[in-house]
């Protein structure tokens, strides 16, 4: 196999042919946008007429060589096309179908069903997930967390799980909070204000914190922008941060962050019972609704270490801001209708 490809015009007919296992005449890329990574839709015709996808969901490492080497160092990449590889395909979950992932270095390159070809629906932060759908995807979250409770369940399919975690430590985020903080006092509502506050001061804290209660593997990163509908049913995307940690990482983020804010507020206490008895069923942890209503407080504060980004110039333009903007509307709301300040003080 040649080296991976760093950008959509080195997806050429002979790599793709090499990756896929059929013969690929040509290639178009359709568009190319980038986020944390880039990505890309590409059509593609074949020598011999149906033999592979006719368009494919590209995700390549990101452009710019700073940010390359940031997710890099994460991890991120190489995670995903971990999960594609070696999980995936043994998951009840709806997740897109994956031809081809790599990674090597700072590159990586997944090659992934073009779901918009099918109708599936993405949202650009202006809506979010109702309750009905949201039910349904707890209950398959349920399944997934209750799999891979057990060190056994993941070494059998995920064993690099087991590898220390990568990234910048909570002492270099603190830095970067302190930064937000100070340049954006009157933008941040009290709420945020005061948990990025009690973040910069208590940082290892927090991480402890948001790791506590039983183990099993997690998406990590449950929001918006990073599932889709298909039909009523939710599918899950962009698995660059699972990892193994608690199950309200993934159950509180999904509700605070994907649900649409509504939906959560009339629904947040059945939508976490639907999640706790499902899990419950298909023999996971017994976890009393008590202990999981004050577990999703506290994990309700990581959505300010997850969003204060978008309050730096890096990313205060380009095609996330949209969706920043939604996900800054869905921390404030969680914090206030959670009274999260609060939970965090009785905690500490």
């Amino acid at each position: 196999m040649t080296p991976l490809p760093a950008k959509p015009s080195e997806l050429t007919p002979e790599w793709l042919s090499d990756a896929l296992g059929a013969r690929v005449a040509s290639v178009e890329v359709l568009d190319h946008a980038f986020a944390t990574n880039q990505r890309a839709r590409i059509a593609l015709r074949y020598e011999e007429p149906g033999a592979g996808p006719a368009s494919l969901f590209v995700k390549l490492a990101p452009l710019d060589e700073g940010h390359r080497q940031m997710v890099g160092a994460i991890g991120m990449g190489e995670r995903e096309a971990q999960f594609y590889r070696d999980v995936a395909g043994t998951l009840d979950l709806l997740v897109p179908h994956c031809p081809y992932a790599a990674a090597e270095g700072d590159l990586f390159v997944l090659l992934l069903e073009d779901l918009a070809s099918r109708g599936c629906r993405f949202s650009d932060g202006s809506w979010g997930v109702g309750a009905d759908a949201a039910a349904r995807a707890l209950e398959d979250l349920a399944h997934f967390h209750a799999r891979f409770e057990g060190q056994a369940a993941r070494d059998a399919v995920a064993p690099w799980l087991r590898a220390p975690e990568r990234g910048p430590g909570s002492a270099a985020t603190s830095g970067l909070m302190r930064f937000v903080l100070d340049q954006n006092a009157d933008a941040l509502s009290p709420a945020y204000r005061a948990v990025g506050e009690l973040y910069v001061e208590h940082h290892a804290w927090f991480h402890e914190l948001w790791d506590t209660g039983p183990r099993t593997y997690v998406h990590g990163d449950l929001h918006i922008g990073n599932v889709f509908l298909d039909a009523d049913r939710v599918g899950f995307l962009d698995w660059g941060l699972s990892r193994t940690s608690t199950h309200l990482r993934d159950v509180g983020y999904f509700l605070t962050m994907s649900v649409d804010i509504e939906a959560r507020r009339a629904n947040e206490r059945e939508l976490l019972r639907t999640y706790l008895d499902a899990l419950r069923s298909a023999g996971g942890a017994d976890i009393a609704f008590d202990d999981a209503w004050r577990a999703h407080r506290l994990q309700a504060s990581y959505t300010v270490v997850a969003t204060f980004l978008a309050y730096m110039p890096t990313y205060a333009s380009g095609d996330g801001v949209k969706l920043g903007d939604a996900l800054l509307a869905r921390a404030d709301a969680a914090l206030a209708d959670l009274d999260v300040v609060d939970a965090l003080r009785a905690a500490l």
